[in-house]
């Protein structure tokens, strides 16, 4: 109500509409600050910032072919992207990752490092990705390990090291760094999931099974339930 009080015509006007909708989707009214922003963007048909609002919208609440759909009319406002576009290009690349659609985000995720080569969560999710894909394994790693130095304390970051080295057969290495990851974010299923997988190359069999039964007490996403107990079979 505070935010209505302010005119349209103010210097703050538009800001205090955004943070209306922003506070509106704080208190799970998403439906309605998504309405609401759309409002806004078909008042003001040259501003790109409503339709990017409701991607992160859209994609906070995992409606990810939604949230492409929303970051795509955004980018159409903007006439030349720039480097204060990269975590737009960021925020779609995870929007267009996660709705299977992954030429495109691979392309956002590139020209995002473009303007900020050492972004550590771009840097993350696009090693990580390749990790999974088995692709430019090397390249990932020297990706990962310049975004842990960043940022040595995120568990997800390092568990996308210790990864990497898995997949590139260094077992030791892995497991150190995928106990770290554990240490940080121990309620996280697919890290101790990981941990699992580690354990196990490593031959430490017991130590393998209790981290794929905490995995699954921690409640995998879905479709990876039945792989960790297939693995404890």
């Amino acid at each position: 109500e505070i935010y209505r009080t302010v005119p349209l015509t103010s210097p703050m006007g538009f800001a205090s509409r955004l943070a209306m909708a922003d506070a509106m989707n704080a208190f799970g009214r998403v439906d309605e600050a998504i309405s609401y922003l759309e409002e806004l963007a078909a008042t003001y048909t040259d501003d790109y910032a409503p339709l990017a609002a409701i991607g992160n919208y859209l994609r906070a609440e995992e409606r990810f072919a939604e949230a492409v759909e929303a970051y795509d009319r955004a980018f159409e406002r903007i006439p030349e992207v720039a480097y204060e576009h990269w975590s737009l290009l960021y925020y779609r690349g995870i929007a267009l990752e996660r709705s299977g659609q992954w030429d495109r985000a691979e392309a956002d995720f590139l020209k995002a490092l473009e303007f900020e080569p050492e972004q550590p969560f771009v840097l993350n999710y696009l090693g990580y990705s390749w990790v999974e894909q088995g692709k430019n394994l090397d390249e990932a790693r020297t990706m990962i390990e310049t975004a842990v130095k960043q940022r040595p304390g995120d568990g997800f970051i390092v568990d996308s090291l210790g990864w990497v080295l898995f997949r590139l057969g260094d077992i030791a290495g892995a497991v150190e760094w995928l106990e770290k990851a554990v240490e940080l974010e121990p309620r996280n299923s697919v890290i101790n999931d990981h941990l699992g997988d580690a354990y196990w190359a490593a031959e430490r069999r017991h130590e393998a099974e209790f981290q794929w039964r905490r995995a699954l007490a921690l409640g995998p996403e879905p479709g990876e339930g039945p792989k960790i107990e297939a693995k404890l079979r």
